[in-house]
């Protein structure tokens, strides 16, 4: 039998349009960073800057063509991990630094110098199992474990970052331009590059802050087998990655997406495990822009200096693996996880970003979730008809059509007229009710929470100042500006018994369409040069956006107030283990497809079973 070719597997037949959605190819940071080749480093380390305090060492890199110096910082932290952040020293503005994600400042230890040469600089940790040994010319880290190379930083030169830069200026008239043919060359050239905007079809970006962004080479040596960084529609065993094959961490409404594929779908973790016999090593990629992952995996030389007379040098052959990161902004924050196990991982992986909250017993069993349940007296024959069939369920689901026009937080009043009295059908029978809930708020000033963000200003802002609209469910939609803090505690207000009417204490919240879905933009999300709160561009926090609806949720069920509990997460995934329970995808079920849907249930699960310690994902029925 001819094996079967992955790349043709489809979810359904009407599989999603990948017309509306990039290739690496057509992303222009992408693009600028593959033209870096692997070789020798641009960068050389200031060995006369290192600074030590009790928190960290600090010191000066500087890039030999364009003279730009970074800063580096390397920090030991509590529970065998280290942190190295790259940033400009004199940055022409601040840039993103991803907030709210860790649940604390980590407590540091104490690196010690133990060697301080020319061309070498040597770190050691508090208890001296691990060294961090710094070549200043080219610049390079190589983190050691007991006297065993581990991982390599910038071993292949790869270290790219893009310092912020006033917009050009262009002093030739058109007519000028249009005479000077090597002007049109360099305008296409930077067009191609896509320095301060780019197109995408009908949609162009315009980017206020130019291009900004940064990546950094890590070589693993003696690691093979590489897992993590989802959400992907695929294996396991991540696979090498080719040019314009690379993994994707960029949230997006993806519908009947095809397996085998690297592209990003509803969530993004920016966290990879490697693992060998005798340790698993993770790495923590601390970055809310678009990001591309190249992994790379050969048999290197490796040399084993001899120990008997007279000195030889043996050579034997062991597995490496390249992972390059690239993201579109901010800087390079990464978190090194040492393990030596894979428990220890999970548990410095908890440390960081918090453990699991443990879900509500009755989530655990059986859900009844459709699109869509017509009114009150359907719920009620549905959930008769469990009980005609002995079939035990706990949980009902209302979609959309349960709202006054899809206005979030009401009710359709001639088919839910008294919401309470379905729920309290549901409550005698010890079941609960869960309703959906999304970010986008309809265009309506007769609608109370449309009104109340308008008046407050609470909605993210387009380019020119105005608010963003853009097309979702009910038809045009601002979108609330969840990165405001303001906004968040005003949104769990929100939840209150006195607020969202015809509400009990069993009806739980279904989170959704927050990557966020914009059905008319750009692969069907929000415009990167939308503005959020404090100024900054929607590139710079697109995975976080639903993160902080998620927040604003939870906080609704923690504080005495409100007592409405956020349950579920349909859709965008950053870290939000410690707040929210997470579906992995859509699966389109039929009887023709059910091998196929099955396959990618599975493979959804083993890309994100790094995870499950904490329950990174979580499957619901629908």
């Amino acid at each position: 039998m001819e094996p079967a070719k992955h790349e043709e597997i489809s979810v359904q037949d009407e599989t999603m349009d990948k017309m509306k959605f990039k290739k690496c190819s057509q992303i222009a940071f992408y693009r600028r960073q593959k033209l870096l080749h692997p070789g020798k480093s641009l960068y050389r380390a200031l060995l006369d800057s290192v600074t030590l305090s009790n928190d960290n060492v600090k010191f000066q890199i500087i890039n030999e063509a364009n003279k730009v110096p970074l800063l580096v910082e390397i920090y030991e932290i509590e529970g065998n991990i280290f942190r190295v952040k790259i940033n400009e020293v004199a940055p022409l503005r601040t840039r993103y630094e991803v907030p709210d994600v860790l649940i604390k400042e980590p407590t540091t230890k104490r690196l010690s110098i133990t060697q301080k040469e020319t061309n070498i600089l040597v770190l050691t940790s508090t208890n001296e199992d691990h060294k961090l040994h710094i070549t200043a010319n080219p610049f390079q880290i190589e983190l050691e474990s007991k006297d065993e190379t581990i991982l390599s930083m910038n071993s292949r030169g790869l270290l790219y970052f893009e310092h912020l830069q006033p917009p050009p200026k262009n002093s030739k008239t058109a007519a000028e331009n249009k005479e000077d043919g090597s002007a049109d060359s360099a305008k296409e050239n930077q067009k191609d590059l896509g320095l301060w905007q780019e197109e995408f079809g009908s949609f162009l970006d315009i980017k206020a802050s130019g291009p900004s962004s940064v990546g950094l080479d890590f070589s693993l040596h003696g690691f093979e087998h590489i897992y993590g960084i989802p959400e992907h529609a695929e294996t396991l065993l991540l696979k090498n990655t080719s040019d314009d094959d690379a993994y994707r961490l960029y949230n997006l409404d993806i519908y009947g997406h095809k397996i085998h594929d690297k592209i990003g779908i509803y969530g993004s973790v920016p966290f990879l495990l490697a693992h060998k016999p005798n340790r698993t090593l993770g790495i923590f990629w601390l970055n809310s822009s678009e990001t591309l992952v190249d992994i790379s995996t050969k048999a290197v030389m490796e040399h084993i200096p001899s120990r008997s007379p007279p000195e030889t040098t043996k050579q034997r052959v062991v597995p490496q693996t390249d992972v390059r990161w690239m993201s579109e902004s901010g800087i390079v924050d990464v978190f090194l996880l040492m393990g030596p196990t894979a428990f220890d991982i999970f548990k410095q992986y908890a440390q960081l970003t918090g453990t699991q909250a443990l879900p509500p017993f009755f989530s655990l069993g059986y859900h009844q979730c459709r699109w869509n349940y017509e009114d009150e007296q359907d719920v009620k024959s549905v959930d008769a008809g469990f009980d005609q069939h002995d079939i035990p369920y706990d949980v009902m689901w209302l979609d959309i059509e349960h709202t006054e026009g899809k206005r979030y937080f009401t009710w359709d009043k001639k088919r839910f007229q008294n919401p309470r009295r379905m729920q309290e059908l549901l409550r005698k029978k010890k079941r609960k009710l869960v309703v959906i809930i999304d970010p986008h708020i309809k265009i309506d000033p007769a609608y109370t929470i449309y009104s109340q963000g308008k008046s407050k200003d609470y909605f993210v802002k387009d380019r020119n100042g105005k608010d963003f609209e853009g097309v979702c469910w009910p038809g045009s939609s601002c979108y609330l500006d969840f990165t405001n803090p303001e906004v968040r505690e005003w949104y769990a207000d929100l939840f209150a018994f006195q607020t969202y009417k015809g509400s009990t204490d069993i009806l739980f919240v279904w989170n959704d369409m927050n990557e966020p879905s914009v059905f008319k933009g750009a692969e069907l999300t929000m415009q990167k040069d939308a503005v959020h709160h404090g100024g900054w561009e929607h590139r710079e926090v697109h995975n976080l956006y639903g993160f902080y609806q998620l927040s604003s949720c939870f906080s609704a069920n923690g504080n005495c107030r409100r007592t409405h509990q956020a349950l579920w997460r349909r859709r965008e995934t950053f870290c939000p283990h410690t707040i929210i329970l997470c579906w992995i995808t859509e699966v389109w079920s039929s009887m023709d497809r059910g091998q196929h849907s099955r396959l990618e249930l599975l493979e959804n699960l083993h890309s994100n079973v790094a995870h499950s310690q904490h329950g990174r994902n979580f499957i619901l029925w629908s």
